[in-house]
């Protein structure tokens, strides 16, 4: 895909649209799945359509798009109780325990306690079959356990990732509060459409907006 440079719009910068994705252009770049960092790491260059005259890289909807169905189908394979979801970011904690209640997996959420998967004598251990991360740079301990033990890691990826101990990446904003929660609400309808849990075009109950963190403004 060339890199041209658009004009910001209040709504994003348009992309070329090879397919039909999961959800409108428009709404994903509303959210801002396509916003990465200042920062691109040699992994990220294949998913990175052109950089902004502010110096953010920008990601491509449409690799974004395609490696959510293939996380889905992935994932789908998997007992759902056998999959663990990891968040310490704040943002990514209230999406993650929405998705894990969509698709019957088990959340961890906050601090990851070191041993929880690689330490046979902890006393809250748990025994995945597959690990995803929200960051893999604030989730690092969850990704080395998971390396040590041989669990295949899904990471959500921003243009600052890098993909050490990485078996899929699915490149988004990893760090927004809106765009994770349309990355995971994502994630959950097409894992239970991968499953036939619903039709291929069905929706789940809840929708984008609960899976989004709600912050308290102070008075």
């Amino acid at each position: 895909m060339s890199e041209v440079d658009e004009e910001e719009k209040p709504e994003g910068e348009t992309q070329s649209e090879e397919k039909e994705l999961l959800l409108p252009q428009d709404e994903l770049l509303s959210a801002g799945i396509h916003i990465g960092t200042k920062i691109k790491t040699k992994d990220m260059e294949p998913f990175i359509y052109r950089v902004r005259p502010d110096g953010l890289f920008v990601l491509d909807l449409n690799k974004t798009d395609e490696r959510i169905r293939i996380a889905a189908k992935f994932l789908a394979r998997f007992e759902p109780s056998r999959i663990a979801v990891v968040a310490a970011r704040l943002y990514a904690r209230e999406p993650v325990s929405k998705f894990c209640k969509t698709v019957g997996s088990f959340p961890i959420t906050g601090r990851f306690v070191p041993g929880i998967l690689s330490n046979p004598l902890h006393p809250n251990r748990i025994e995945p079959d597959v690990i995803v991360v929200s960051d893999p740079r604030a989730d690092s301990q969850a990704v080395r356990e998971a390396s040590i033990l041989g669990i295949p890691v899904v990471a959500l990826c921003s243009t600052d990732n890098n993909f050490s101990y990485i078996d899929l990446v699915i490149p988004t904003n990893n760090k927004g509060r809106r765009a994770l929660a349309v990355i995971y609400w994502l994630l959950a309808r097409q894992v239970l459409r991968e499953r036939g849990e619903i039709p291929p075009d069905g929706d789940i109950p809840l929708s984008i907006e609960d899976f989004e963190i709600k912050i308290l403004e102070k008075t």
